[in-house]
């Protein structure tokens, strides 16, 4: 038998250990699921500022005289609409049946230099699959794996203000961003994004400087948090998880990210474009529990004769019971009843649309 590989360790792990963290394997990487209380973890991003350490996730640079041609042509979204320096993009990168990939998000940096900020699970196979595609097409570009970099997200509706006072030259640059906009400064990426549905921003720096960051966040009132919030916060915020909520047999419009698919350039091609043009089989919708129970991926879905299937679900801090995402037929429609088998039992629930949860408030349609 060969020996269990051992996680790896991402640049804050003592940092981790230090406040006592439970530590997890997920993708390969050893990580905190919590330091104690997840629903206060996840609280405190609705209400005020939490901190992950999300260093697992690849940078990886795009350089070249063809940047962005081979951008344009590998992502489903168009990197021509990157209209000036440190404007970013969410994107599905596609295969040619049209299934994802992974998803990403693209900054454009220069004209001749783009970063992609990619999935830990998907990252080995995301470098072969780009580097597949730019040889196919003959691009002139290189492709590098930032593995030297860490990467700290702050969240929440007081994450800017909590950062200017841990390090108020990073506050500076976080205050002046636009949403889905960043700024490199002094080898640090500052950008006003996230994964939870709140406000914040993540900053990528050298990986030796990510303890020192982490310790003054702390120092500032900055709540650290795990991945049990982490994944409460994201679902209540309707954002899909790779692996889990789409993968290579999914078609962004089965997943609900139509809107991650650009057409506005009909002579533009890209990897996957013409197998979108087929029909689809499955929509993505929120589903609230109507009794006790906390649905979980995997389980069944009941709509009259057919059936569904859940892809993420947990019981939500905010709304008060279990949400979640199921994959259904076309024909279910939000506001239809359904059923979900836990344990052999048919529960009441509800189709909803997505999110739950935006900016620490409960969309109409969402709650009990």
């Amino acid at each position: 038998m060969s020996p269990t590989p051992v996680p790896r360790q991402t640049p804050l792990f003592a940092e981790h250990l230090a406040l006592a963290a439970r530590m997890v394997d997920f993708g390969g990487w050893s990580l905190p699921v919590s330091y104690g209380s997840q629903i206060e973890e996840h609280h405190a991003v609705r209400r005020d500022a939490g901190m992950f350490d999300v260093s697992h996730m690849l940078n990886v640079d795009v350089t070249g005289s063809q940047a962005r041609a081979y951008l344009r042509y590998l992502l489903a979204n168009d990197v021509e609409r990157l209209s000036e320096p440190g404007k970013a993009l969410y994107s599905c990168m596609l295969n040619p049946q049209g299934g994802v990939v992974d998803d990403l998000i693209a900054y454009l940096l220069t004209p001749e230099h783009y970063r992609l900020v990619v999935n830990a699970a998907s990252a080995d196979k995301d470098l072969v699959w780009m580097a597949r595609v730019a040889q196919a097409g003959g691009y002139d570009v290189v492709i590098e794996p930032r593995r030297e970099l860490a990467m700290i997200a702050v969240q929440g509706p007081s994450a800017r203000e909590r950062l200017a006072q841990a390090r108020p030259g990073l506050g500076a640059l976080a205050r002046a961003l636009r949403p889905f906009a960043a700024e490199a400064t002094a080898g640090t990426l500052v950008a006003r994004t996230g994964y939870t549905g709140e406000d914040g921003v993540e900053i990528v720096l050298p990986a030796a400087e990510a303890a020192p960051l982490w310790r003054d966040l702390l120092a500032a009132g900055v709540v650290p948090c795990g991945l049990g919030a982490r994944d409460t916060l994201r679902i209540e915020a309707g954002l899909n998880l790779y692996g889990q909520d789409m993968d290579e047999l999914t078609q962004p419009a089965e997943a609900g990210l139509a809107w991650t698919v650009s057409d506005h350039d009909p002579q533009r091609d890209f990897v996957g474009r013409a197998a979108l043009a087929f029909g689809l089989k499955w929509q993505l919708l929120g589903v609230r529990l109507l009794d006790r129970g906390v649905m979980r991926a995997h389980m069944p879905v009941h709509i009259g004769a057919g059936q569904g299937m859940i892809t993420s679900g947990t019981m939500s801090p905010t709304v008060g019971t279990s949400i979640g995402f199921a994959r259904v037929p076309e024909s279910v429609a939000p506001g239809d009843r359904v059923e979900v088998e836990i344990r052999g039992r048919r529960l009441p629930a509800v189709a909803c649309r997505l999110p739950f949860v935006r900016h620490g408030r409960l969309l109409e349609g969402a709650g009990p």
